[in-house]
């Protein structure tokens, strides 16, 4: 029986093959009708795959993420967005993820590894994200957890989210809200603030971009996953795929790569620190249901010190302002 794994991997037959590189100028491949342009810079074999993986990039010599997550993929993890009950319907769709990955995938996102962690940091990525834009629960048809992307926005704000300490860097728009929008939300005016740098965009006047663009509110929840909250800190993406390296102070605070320490660098101890909650649990069950339907042994996820991160101390704790 074809599995999904199955398909996914079908183009391994046909994988991007770049043997042959050029050791002066620039060579091209024909993978699957793509034009890839490979070269070598400072002894480095760099490559550039067009619109999806663009800047002659190590990583764009790797498969992209359409290579191995495709329509169907997108489709099985979230069934019932389009659902009448759900608030975002007709709002996110494939394209608008592969076109904001594009933007990351020369740096990395979904492109770095061979095919098991690409598509294993897919899964962890769109773990948070189902986790984070459900409206699933118990009874729901299908499960509670084939709900994701229910939302693009938060429903019943409690608050502005306007920090007057980021005025001088990152002012509040007078009338603008900074609640939280987005495929991973994000709140307060000083991370739309970072995002707008990133992004080119007028988000503090604007914040109502992300929730109108479903591009760009995936491009916010990328953004997120590959962005140090504070310097010396690892991104979520570096902790992940394993560029990070603990320190010792790390690893006495029971700080190690995996899928917890994404929970711990993107929700703090709201999630992570607190022994077997379910805010921590829910989020990994999105993560181990998406490797599954991509075919990925849920085994893979790692050992349960790895997977969670109700032991581990938090990078940074809770104050009046939570970063997400």
């Amino acid at each position: 029986m074809e599995t999904s794994s199955s398909r996914s991997y079908l183009k391994m037959g046909t994988a991007i093959t770049m043997a042959v590189i050029a050791i002066c100028g620039v060579c091209l491949v024909d993978a699957d009708s793509k034009e890839i342009i490979v070269k070598t810079v400072n002894g480095k074999k760099v490559c550039d795959q067009g619109w999806e993986c663009k800047g002659f990039s190590e990583y764009c010599c790797n498969q992209t993420i359409s290579d191995l997550f495709q329509t169907y993929n997108f489709e099985n993890l979230f069934p019932n967005r389009n659902s009448p009950v759900a608030h975002a319907v007709d709002f996110w769709t494939y394209r608008s993820f592969i076109t904001a990955a594009s933007i990351y995938e020369p740096l990395g996102f979904g492109t770095t590894g061979g095919p098991d962690m690409q598509m294993k940091e897919v899964a962890a990525f769109l773990g948070h994200v189902g986790c984070k834009t459900s409206c699933g629960y118990g009874v729901a048809t299908g499960g509670p957890l084939a709900w994701g992307l229910c939302f693009n926005r938060e429903m019943s704000p409690s608050q502005s989210y306007c920090d007057e300490s980021y005025k001088s860097d990152y002012p509040c728009s007078p009338g603008a809200d900074y609640y939280g929008r987005g495929a991973i939300p994000i709140f307060w005016n000083y991370n739309y603030g970072r995002l707008a740098d990133t992004l080119k965009l007028d988000l503090l006047n604007h914040p109502e971009y992300v929730e109108q663009n479903a591009t760009i509110a995936f491009q916010a929840a990328i953004w997120s996953w590959m962005t140090p909250l504070k310097k010396g800190q690892p991104s979520s993406h570096d902790a992940f795929v394993g560029n990070w390296k603990p320190t010792k102070n790390d690893t006495l605070s029971n700080r190690i790569p995996g899928f917890g320490i994404t929970m711990n660098i993107m929700y703090g101890d709201s999630v992570c620190g607190q022994g077997n909650i379910d805010a921590m649990n829910n989020i990994i069950s999105h993560y181990q249901y998406y490797m599954d339907l991509l075919g990925l042994n849920r085994e893979k996820a790692g050992p349960h010190e790895a997977l969670t991160c109700g032991e581990q101390i938090v990078f940074n704790p809770s104050t009046k302002s939570s970063s997400s």
